[in-house]
C-alpha cells in the first residue's frame, strides 16, 4: 500500500543502465510514469511500403482536387480510412527522371546515385539517427524479394528480412546461444572496428583530398556500426517485452508468400507490435522489386506486378494490374486499422502517433514512367498531419486529367506537370514532424504544408 502511495516502486530511466557499459536511454514503459503525472512526450514513429512497377494509372488516379474528391477504383478500399488518409498526387524524383531501374533505389533518398550505383542517405534513417537512442532496434527492414528500402549515411543499403517467424525472433526472443555468446560476438566485432580505425589513422596522414573524402565516408560507416554495436551491447541485459499469446499466435509463423494477403497482413501485424513495444520508431517494407512484385493466388492472378505492368495494352494485364493494386491498398488499410485500434501509452491510437507513406517509385510501368508517383500518407494526426483531402501538384499546371486518352494521361506519368513538385518535400515534411531539425533532404527544394 505506501509502495503505491509513495511510488517507489517507480523505475528511474538513468537508474536502469547503471552498469551497461554505456549510456542509452530507455523507451518510456509505463512503470516509469508517475501517479498524476503531466502526460509523457509520445513516441514519434513512421513507416514506409514501397509498391514496385506502378500502378493501372488510368483506375488509379484521382482527379479532384481538396476535400470533395472521390476515391478512385483503385483505392477505393481506403475509403473507410477517409478521415486519416491523403492521397498525393504530381510528385517526382528529378534524379530518378528517365532511370527507371533506379526508382526504387532512391524512392527514400531522394537523390542521383553516384559511380557504382553509390546511393545517399534514406529519410528513415535520418529518422532512425534521432529516435535510436530510446529503442532496442536502430530501425526495421522488411522485404519479401530480400532488397531493403533504407541506405546508410554512407549510401550503403541495409540487409531486409522476409520470413515472418524471423522477423518475430529478431524483435521479441532471446538470443538462441544465450546473453553471454551474443556480448561476446558484439566484442569481438567492436575489437575489429577498433583495429579498423588504427589503421585508418595511420592511412590518414599518406592519403590525398579525394582519397580522404572516401576515407571519411567509410570512417562514418565505421562509427555508424560502433554506435549500433554498443547500443546492442547494453540492450542485452532489458529484458525483451512479453507477448500477448494472441499477437504471438498472429506474427510468429511463416506464412508462404503464395498467400499473399496473410503475409501481408502479418508483415503489417509485425511492425504495429514493434512500434507498440517500441523496439522501434522506424521501419520500412518493399512489397516487392521492380523486377517483381507478388502473384496474388487468391486472386487468380499468376502473373507478378512485372509482367501486368507491362501489358502493352492487353485488357486482361490492365485489369488485373488494378486488381493488384485495390488488393495492395486493401492490405495498407489493414495496416492502418490495426494502427488505430492498438493504444498508445496514452491510450490514444498507435495511428495518431504514426504516420504511414505508401507509394511507388513509378507511375506507368509499362513506359517506366516516373513522374506523378502513386502516394498516399497516412495516420499522424497527433503530429500536426490533417487528412480528409486530395493533395494534387499537378493542379494548374496542366489542362486536366484525360482519363478517357490514355495517351495523354500516359505522357503526364513521364514527364512531371510541375516541376517544383519534387518527392523529398514530402520526405522534408516528415523528417521535420518526426523532430529532425533540417531545411532539406536529397532533392527538396521547399518543406511540404502538410497541417
Amino acid at each position: 500500500m505506501s509502495n503505491l502511495n509513495t511510488q517507489s516502486w517507480l523505475i528511474n530511466r538513468r537508474h536502469a543502465l547503471k552498469g551497461l557499459g554505456t549510456f542509452i536511454a530507455l523507451p518510456l514503459l509505463d512503470c516509469m510514469t508517475p501517479l498524476r503525472a503531466a502526460e509523457p512526450i509520445m513516441p514519434r514513429r513512421s513507416a514506409f511500403i514501397y509498391l514496385p512497377n506502378g500502378v493501372n494509372t488510368l483506375d488509379y488516379q484521382i482527379i479532384a482536387d481538396g476535400a470533395d474528391y472521390e476515391f478512385s477504383r483503385s483505392l477505393k478500399p481506403l475509403e473507410k480510412h477517409r478521415s486519416v488518409v491523403t492521397p498525393i498526387s504530381g510528385l517526382h524524383h528529378p534524379g530518378g527522371l528517365g532511370h527507371h531501374h533506379n526508382c526504387q533505389k532512391i524512392w527514400l533518398t531522394g537523390g542521383k546515385l553516384g559511380p557504382s550505383d553509390s546511393n545517399t542517405i534514406s529519410i528513415d534513417q535520418r529518422m532512425a539517427e534521432l529516435t535510436a537512442p530510446h529503442t532496442r532496434f536502430h530501425s526495421l527492414e522488411l522485404a519479401n524479394a530480400g532488397e531493403s528500402l533504407a541506405w546508410t549515411a554512407d549510401g550503403i543499403r541495409l540487409p531486409a528480412m522476409s520470413r515472418c517467424k524471423q522477423i518475430f525472433a529478431h524483435l521479441f526472443e532471446e538470443p538462441k546461444n544465450g546473453t553471454d555468446a551474443q556480448r561476446r560476438a558484439l566484442r569481438r566485432k567492436g575489437s575489429v572496428l577498433d583495429a579498423n580505425l588504427e589503421e585508418v589513422r595511420k592511412l590518414e596522414k599518406q592519403i590525398g583530398a579525394e582519397d580522404k573524402g572516401r576515407m571519411n565516408q567509410y570512417l562514418t560507416s565505421v562509427r555508424e556500426t560502433e554506435i549500433r554495436t554498443e547500443r546492442a551491447d547494453a540492450w542485452l541485459d532489458v529484458p525483451r517485452p512479453k507477448i500477448a499469446e494472441t499477437d504471438r499466435k498472429r506474427t510468429n509463423r511463416d506464412i508462404p508468400q503464395t498467400q499473399a494477403g496473410e503475409y501481408f497482413r502479418t508483415i503489417y501485424d509485425l511492425m504495429v507490435l514493434a512500434f507498440q513495444t517500441d523496439a522501434t520508431r522506424v521501419a520500412t517494407f518493399s512489397s516487392g522489386n521492380e523486377g517483381r512484385g507478388l502473384p496474388i493466388p487468391e486472386l487468380g492472378i499468376s502473373q507478378s506486378r512485372h509482367e501486368l505492368s507491362h501489358h502493352n495494352g492487353d485488357p486482361n494485364h490492365m485489369e488485373n494490374l488494378t486488381l493488384s493494386d485495390a488488393f495492395s491498398f486493401e492490405q495498407f488499410g489493414y495496416f492502418i486499422g490495426r494502427l488505430a485500434e492498438t493504444k498508445d501509452l496514452n491510450g490514444k491510437p498507435l495511428l495518431d502517433s504514426t504516420m504511414a507513406l505508401m507509394g511507388g517509385g513509378m507511375s506507368y510501368g509499362h513506359s517506366h514512367g516516373n513522374a506523378n508517383l502513386p502516394l498516399v500518407l497516412a495516420g499522424g494526426t497527433g503530429l500536426g498531419i490533417k487528412h480528409g483531402r486530395h493533395l494534387d501538384f499537378n493542379k494548374g499546371h496542366f489542362d486536366g486529367y484525360s482519363l478517357d486518352n490514355a495517351g495523354a494521361h500516359y505522357r503526364l506519368c513521364g514527364r512531371p506537370a510541375n516541376a517544383d513538385a519534387h518527392m523529398s518535400n514530402l520526405l522534408l515534411s516528415m523528417a521535420q514532424k518526426m523532430g529532425v531539425q533540417s531545411d532539406q533532404f536529397g532533392g527538396s527544394n521547399q518543406a511540404m504544408d502538410l497541417g
